[in-house]
């Protein structure tokens, strides 16, 4: 089963529409989204969580059609978004008495442990945190009610590297159950390439890329050649382009790389930047 299943969603807010043909998320995996600001990752989540209405499309959370989730569904989904914070006047101690009303599966014990573990103050009122620390709060609450599904938007966007990797930590902890499945939204790159499965590229609205990371790899190389000898290339075989003073970089399939080309490391980041430039994977 699918933990996550998105077939045609489309949502246009008049400046900007998005529109997702196929979006999959397998049970079990760690899926990251990608793209550049206002691509439509937020907007993605925000219809996955029901806090936007789709235009057209379907959405399934574990085989249950979105509009029809029971409360015993919701249950089983953690979330962090920026915009959906515990209240500014409670402490830490406060809101986990609040949300053992909202969880029927409440667990206590892990949510002190986390309190513990990412370093977030008990009697300290929410709305004197640090812009990260709301961050962790809210984190530590979505992987404390049993939750088998996480939706985190840009959850270490504003953390030092030491708790960001702690957080990726818990993440991959998380997910050693096979019914636990992860779908996080990131600008940090390199988090990403640690702990994801499978990487979804959202850009201007619209998937150019969803592939098993570890296949990108093994599909597409990134390699550098001076100007001319890049005019030179098959430009059907060329899926995105960069060009600098000292020559240019292009994004290939491993098949259609010509023998004279030097090949770099590859780098999902760098990949993202030629993609743009290019078009269309899959």
């Amino acid at each position: 089963m699918d933990a996550i299943r998105c077939i045609g969603l489309k949502k246009d807010y008049g400046d900007f529409s998005l529109y997702l043909d196929k979006l999959v998320v397998p049970q079990g995996s760690i899926v990251g989204l990608i793209g550049e600001n206002g691509a439509g990752k937020s907007t993605t989540i925000r219809l996955l969580l029901s806090l936007a209405i789709a235009d057209a499309g379907s959405i399934e959370l574990f085989g249950a059609a979105v509009d029809r989730l029971t409360v015993r569904h919701r249950d089983v989904v953690g979330f962090v978004m920026e915009d959906a914070w515990p209240s500014a006047y409670l402490t830490a101690c406060q809101t986990g008495k609040v949300m053992q009303k909202a969880y029927s599966k409440w667990d206590a014990a892990r949510y002190d442990d986390l309190l513990d573990r990412l370093g977030i103050p008990r009697e300290k009122l929410f709305k004197d945190f640090s812009h990260g620390m709301k961050m962790k709060l809210v984190l530590a609450i979505a992987l404390s009610h049993h939750a088998k599904l996480l939706i985190l938007d840009e959850p270490t966007s504003s953390l030092d590297p030491m708790t960001r990797d702690e957080i990726l930590t818990i993440l991959m902890e998380f997910t050693r159950d096979e019914d636990h499945t992860v779908l996080i939204s990131s600008h940090i790159i390199s988090d990403l390439e640690k702990i994801c499965d499978y990487i979804t590229y959202i850009h201007r609205g619209r998937i150019l890329l969803s592939s098993e990371k570890d296949q990108l790899e093994q599909v597409y190389v990134i390699a550098s050649c001076t100007h001319q000898q890049s005019f030179d290339l098959d430009p059907s075989t060329v899926l995105g382009r960069k060009d600098s003073p000292y020559g240019a970089k292009v994004l290939m399939r491993r098949e259609h790389v010509p023998d004279f080309m030097q090949k770099q490391l590859f780098n999902l980041e760098e990949m993202m930047i030629l993609l743009a430039k290019g078009g269309n994977l899959r």
